[in-house]
């Protein structure tokens, strides 16, 4: 009995991701050459340092943006995160400065090719699938 209780509680939390900093964040919806894509909001330096970490799944069409105070270079890591992902930097104009690819649990840093505002981090090739690259405008990302 206890085996399957234990199984059941592994196969939920694999099924049920984590939100960061284990609050429900709030939503928005973006469109980036007229795809659209929901992102949870992290814009607190405790959310921003959780960001996508401890989950194993998203769903489709499903991100992260991480919002700043003011432009800067940014550095992300993928350090106790299980997603491939790809991670779009983004300026104050809300044009895409430059888009990497990141590996699960790679402590490796990848930078904003220029000053950003904001990162957006989908599922690896999201961006590639949908014909998005540097250049392109990010809809919805001023205030709600």
């Amino acid at each position: 009995m206890m085996r399957s209780i234990g199984s059941l509680l592994v196969a939920l939390l694999v099924v049920i991701p984590a939100t960061a900093a284990g609050v429900d964040l709030p939503t928005r919806t973006l469109v980036i050459g007229g795809h659209r894509l929901t992102v949870e909001v992290a814009a607190t330096p405790e959310t921003r340092a959780t960001g996508l970490m401890n989950r194993f799944s998203l769903q489709p069409d499903h991100g992260m943006l991480f919002v700043f105070e003011a432009p800067q270079p940014l550095s992300f890591w993928m350090k106790d995160t299980y997603v491939p992902l790809s991670i779009a930097f983004v300026d104050t104009r809300g044009r895409i400065v430059n888009i990497e690819d990141m590996r699960p649990q790679d402590e490796s840093p990848h930078f904003s090719k220029g000053l950003a505002l904001y990162a957006i981090e989908m599922r690896q090739g999201w961006f590639a699938a949908k014909g998005i690259g540097a250049g392109d405008v990010v809809e919805g990302l001023g205030p709600k």
